[in-house]
């Protein structure tokens, strides 16, 4: 038997990040590993710039997920005011926003940009220790999930949650039999939007998972360096459950 951490994700907007390039901000279907352990980051305390300690959260737990329902695609057009930064010797760092606009308004520049979102998803995600050097205890994760030290967003600090995680620990064989332990469903929030079709999961590491695994993906999430945004690649299993005919 082993020991996993259940928990879901479920708000009226989510962004999960996709390699982004310009003006146009895209957004995977799914959260991201580097999204998740973001999130356990700060309901642990970890604070952004202690890059030893996320890179030690990161290698130190498996994750899978379980898209009970994938939401629908909005795209936002963002327009923001930025001041001039000047170059080489004659560059400027402002401290603060307040700062940035400050100066004449005739100096301001307009910067355009497109942002992705998933509108009323709904996901369930399951972490398991990757070693016997796993940084915390899952319980110790399930219990600051409860009690953040920070506020959780779902990928951006404009999408907070919409319903509580509800972290539980399960004891089981396989990946699937910890998912299928832990039923979220039926909640009056989720019940109309519950997947009528097959449910995706994806998942890494080479356990017994209980799936039959269908193909393996490439996904450039494993959080490398905050300070520097570097992110590697991870293999990603991925199967379809398929759901009995309703009547």
């Amino acid at each position: 038997m082993n020991e996993y951490l259940i928990f879901r994700l479920y708000g009226m907007m989510a962004s999960w990040g996709d390699i982004a390039a310009g003006e146009y901000r895209p957004t995977y279907d799914r959260p991201s590993k580097s999204a998740v352990m973001g999130m356990v980051a700060a309901a642990l305390g970890i604070r952004r710039d202690e890059e030893t300690r996320l890179r030690e959260l990161a290698i130190g737990y498996h994750m899978a997920l379980r898209i009970d329902t994938p939401g629908t695609l909005l795209r936002d057009y963002h327009t923001a005011q930025v001041p001039p930064s000047g170059k080489g010797r004659n560059k400027i760092t402002f401290a603060t926003r307040k700062a940035e606009l400050s100066g004449s308004k005739h100096d301001l520049n307009t910067i355009l940009s497109s942002r992705d979102y998933r509108c009323d998803a709904h996901y369930t995600v399951c972490l398991w220790s990757n070693s016997e050097t796993s940084p915390y205890p899952l319980s110790a994760i399930k219990d600051n999930l409860d009690k953040p030290v920070f506020n959780l967003c779902l990928g951006r600090k404009s999408c907070p949650l919409s319903l509580p995680l509800r972290p539980q620990i399960v004891q089981a064989d396989t990946i699937s039999d910890a998912f299928s332990s832990v039923p979220f469903e039926g909640n009056p929030f989720t019940k109309p939007l519950e997947s009528k079709k097959d449910v995706q999961v994806f998942w890494e590491g080479e356990e017994n998972t209980g799936y039959e695994r269908v193909l393996a993906v490439q996904r450039r999430d494993d959080p490398l360096s905050k300070k520097r945004w570097q992110f590697g690649n991870r293999t990603e299993y991925y199967t379809m459950i398929h759901k009995p005919a309703e009547g």
